[in-house]
């Protein structure tokens, strides 16, 4: 079975975001979320939780944004 790039749901205080995705993003959102709670063994009640840990993924594997953060970072002194 294939390895998914984001595992479990971290349980943590949410902000709310509305969006609009096309039905094709969001039937595939559907797929990926009974593919994930088969292999999990949670059942995901609300596929959009997923978009969250999708776009937390994305953006820890994005080299050029986590350079242009460390960048940014080092500049304001930030930690």
């Amino acid at each position: 079975m294939a390895k998914l790039k984001i595992g479990s749901l971290p349980d943590d205080k949410p902000v709310k975001v509305s969006l609009e995705l096309p039905a094709s993003v969001h039937r595939d959102l559907v797929a990926y979320a009974k593919v994930l709670a088969g292999e999990s063994g949670q059942p995901i009640s609300d596929p959009g939780k997923l978009v969250a840990a999708m776009l937390a993924r994305f953006m820890a594997t994005d080299r050029g944004f986590a350079k242009l953060r460390r960048a940014s970072q080092s500049r304001t002194g930030e930690g």
